[in-house]
């Protein structure tokens, strides 16, 4: 899969092309929908298939400091854009002005000139150029003159997560904020991830006998409410079953909200330094101070137990 960032990198030979233009963190099970409807469309015209999306997200160009929580880095996007057999991703830098494109503007330059579309795949609620005031209906308008078609793509409705709420990046977000990461995991389709690179921190889990690897998360990250997870710690591409703390440690008073991941039942890793990737599986529980360091120990010792059952299930060997 070929991976732009800007309309200067696209070559100049591009052929025909399939594409659809979104955020889409998270690449949850709605942009799955229409993710994938872009390839098989491509597939059946002999063109190729390609994702646009931008960086940073366009509302903390439009409304600085309002940048959401992210569910999915661009790089992760691009690897799950890959698994659906996306044949290109376009980064789009999102400036100032880049915003006050008018939507016939955007057409021209980004789905005319550069992506040569032939069809353009959307969900009904696609909005964009200058103060979103573009929509679907005018997308399919101006197809008439530029020689492509506009293809609409009902989204997923949720179950039991979100109270019958369309799949969404702000619903998926909420869920995790609320520590709901199996409700969020309904919606994306895989459990909610976490990445960053493992830093030192106080130590205190390996003096307890619990080693931890402290993630210092990529900005912008969404992270699950306080509390302990069941999950999986993945590092040099080894995928380890885990008990993950999320929250400031009030045992020792601490201050700053920190992701800890141990690794059960594995001792002497060093991956100080690595980028690695935390995935969660299941709340156990909330964050809590308790009366001495001997009934915190004795909490730990069932927590690990709670999460390496948790995850035997998940996995099929309970």
């Amino acid at each position: 899969m070929q991976r732009w960032r800007g309309l200067e990198d696209i070559p100049q030979d591009w052929g025909r092309s399939v594409v659809t233009i979104g955020s889409y963190d998270g690449v949850h099970r709605g942009h799955q929908l229409i993710v994938g409807r872009t390839v098989e469309r491509a597939r059946e015209l002999g063109a190729r298939s390609v994702v646009v999306t931008f960086d940073p997200h366009p509302s903390e160009v439009v409304r600085p400091g309002s940048h959401p929580p992210l569910l999915a880095p661009h790089h992760r996007r691009a690897e799950l854009m890959a698994e659906f057999g996306v044949d290109a991703v376009l980064i789009l830098p999102f400036t100032a002005e880049f915003s006050k494109l008018s939507p016939a503007d955007f057409i021209v330059k980004v789905l005319v000139d550069k992506l040569h579309a032939r069809t353009v795949i959307e969900g009904p609620n696609f909005r964009f150029g200058h103060k979103a005031a573009g929509n679907v209906a005018y997308l399919a308008e101006l197809g008439l003159t530029y020689d492509y078609e506009v293809e609409v793509v009902d989204l997923f409705v949720s179950g039991t997560a979100g109270g019958g709420e369309p799949f969404s990046s702000t619903l998926t977000r909420r869920l995790v904020g609320e520590g709901d990461v199996e409700g969020a995991a309904e919606i994306l389709g895989r459990p909610h991830r976490v990445e960053g690179i493992v830093v030192r921190g106080a130590q205190r889990g390996r003096e307890l006998g619990f080693p931890t690897a402290n993630v210092e998360t990529l900005p912008h990250t969404a992270i699950p409410a306080d509390g302990v997870y069941a999950g999986w710690l993945t590092a040099d591409a080894e995928r380890m079953p885990a008990a993950i703390s999320v929250g400031t440690n009030p045992q020792f008073d601490g201050t700053e909200r920190t992701v800890e991941a141990y690794a059960i039942d594995r001792l002497g890793l060093d991956l100080y330094g690595l980028h690695v990737a935390v995935d969660f599986l299941a709340y156990v529980r909330g964050q809590e101070k308790f009366a001495s360091l001997e009934a915190l120990l004795e909490q730990m010792a069932v927590d690990v137990k709670r999460c390496r059952e948790l995850i035997a299930a998940a996995e099929g060997l309970a």
